[in-house]
């Protein structure tokens, strides 16, 4: 998996699949402007977030275009393609799916015809309650026979069921249906959406998911992180709140709230899924991660020569641990800078060579060292078990492994797809049996109040449910959960609403 701050420690092992980043999205509203080309760079900032498919919308007024494939940002659009899509208006997506499969049908921005002009639609997040409102379509589907303009929702995403419902309000405004159907929503959604002449976004009564407002000289922006607003040259302005829906358009920005707010922001967007250059609530991500590395080498010391980060996301806290330790930080690792996914699968025996695409040792470095190794979380343990190993074969006389979060033991619903429980390491093994299985001679993690002392948020408004397994928003039964739960084949009511049908209308791309 490649992210826009480099290569990630969970991607270091061909076909190895850490924690998947939830979906990235940007708005911008901008007379005058290129927002075609603005939203590619917001979502090229965005592109850790998600890189399965991504996906641009554009309004001149008059109509909405839609252009979406499957890759990443930068092999998805091309110069000639953003000069086509012209207007003062756009939102765009990159995905990494939470609900329904990876593929075309699936890209957003999501695009439906109402009976009040047109909608598009991208979601970061993952809802809860996807099989009661998707039976609540159904219900007002087999009521009146057909949806508005006879749209069947054409994909098995949820975000494709939410666009349906916005779009269900024949006689009423996309801002007032919105106001209608975002309270009886649930988990984790901060949106973007547009219809001809207004950018929306919308964020749930949590807060689950981050979502920014910025301005710009002739317009504003919205965005999933900070670092998308810097990298097109708008100033923050402020976070959009939980439970709020703003809409911006020639008359400037208002607000209105849909739903009481009850924050709980993710945790784990400090620990890994934000870019270190990003703002959250406020706080710096970066000096949060090197603050946790330093409170990580208060809590759990030991004596060593050198720490060693294993890139690139368990670079602060290694700077924060050598910091705090007195213990000199080095590179021991090093990545190769080119090598992002690999779509070739090595054989088994070339696994048994030990074939290392994506990171090499030091030698020099590391050998007859005594090695503090910090990396940001441990799922599988297959990872840093590779990772140890290389160390010891490159000559490292001790390897001590710290992590600068709690052991992760339940698995995201609200927009990460972690491994299933049974899959996580910590919640099958004891701290000193995952130390013996990935052969370090000292394993730590940083507690859990440590970690959010760090952050400086009360704990009371994060979601900390991947390590104390509680979940802010209530889960209905395990059978109406999942990420396929809205595939043809699904034997839950909710998936008797999909159905087969033409791509989007205003869909430059092919399905």
């Amino acid at each position: 998996m490649t992210r826009g701050d480099g290569l990630l420690s969970h991607d270091l092992l061909p076909g190895e699949k850490g924690p998947q980043d939830a979906c990235g999205v940007f708005g911008v509203w901008a007379p005058g402007e290129e927002v075609a080309k603005l939203t590619y760079f917001g979502l090229y900032a965005l592109q850790h977030r998600g890189q399965e498919s991504a996906g641009i919308a554009v309004s001149d007024g008059r109509q909405i275009l839609v252009y979406k494939e499957m890759g990443l940002v930068s092999q998805v659009f091309n110069e000639a393609t953003l000069e086509s899509l012209s207007g003062y208006l756009a939102i765009g997506h990159a995905r990494y799916s939470t609900t329904g499969a990876s593929v075309w049908e699936n890209a957003q921005p999501t695009f439906r015809r109402t009976a009040t002009g047109n909608i598009a639609l991208g979601h970061n997040g993952n809802l809860t309650n996807t099989a009661e409102l998707a039976e609540r379509l159904a219900a007002q589907v087999a009521e009146s026979g057909e949806l508005p303009l006879g749209q069947m929702p054409t994909s098995s995403s949820d975000t494709e069921l939410m666009t349906a419902l916005l779009a269900a309000h024949p006689g009423i405004s996309i801002e007032e249906a919105a106001m209608i159907e975002l309270p009886k929503m649930r988990g984790a959604f901060s949106l973007v959406f547009m219809d001809d002449d207004t950018l929306y976004a919308a964020r749930d009564p949590q807060g689950i998911r981050p979502l920014v407002l910025g301005k710009l000289e002739t317009g504003w922006v919205v965005a999933s992180e900070t670092a998308a607003l810097d990298i097109v040259g708008a100033t923050f302005s402020r976070d959009i709140q939980p439970g709020e829906l703003i809409a911006i358009d020639s008359n400037g920005v208002r607000t209105q709230t849909f739903a009481a707010a009850e924050p709980k922001a993710c945790l784990f967007e400090y620990v890994y899924l934000a870019r270190p250059d990003t703002a959250l609530d406020g706080q710096s991500v970066h000096a949060t991660r090197v603050e946790v590395g330093q409170r990580l080498a208060r809590e759990h010391p030991v004596e060593a020569d050198l720490v060693i980060p294993v890139p690139e996301s368990g670079t602060p806290g290694a700077v924060g641990y050598a910091q705090a330790s007195g213990i000199p930080f080095a590179q021991g690792l090093v990545k190769n800078a080119y090598v992002g996914r690999t779509f070739i699968s090595p054989s088994q025996t070339l696994r048994q060579r030990g074939i290392r695409l994506k990171l090499n040792p030091l030698r020099e470095v590391i050998e007859g060292k005594r090695l503090v190794i910090v990396d940001d979380s441990i799922v599988r343990g297959n990872t840093q078990r590779a990772i140890v190993k290389m160390l010891r074969e490159a000559g490292a006389k001790e390897v001590h492994v710290r992590i600068s979060s709690p052991p992760v033991k339940w698995p995201c619903f609200y927009g990460i797809d972690f491994a299933t429980r049974a899959e996580l390491i910590a919640n099958n093994q004891t701290i000193d049996e995952i130390r013996e299985s990935i052969g370090a001679d000292s394993l730590h993690y940083i507690s859990l109040d440590n970690l959010i002392e760090a952050t400086n948020v009360k704990k009371d408004n994060l979601c900390r449910a991947c390590f104390d397994g509680v979940y802010p928003v209530e889960l209905p039964e395990p059978e109406l959960l999942g990420k396929y739960l809205l595939e043809d084949d699904d034997p839950t009511p909710a998936g008797l609403i999909t159905s087969t049908a033409p791509a989007v209308i205003g869909a430059m791309g092919q399905p």
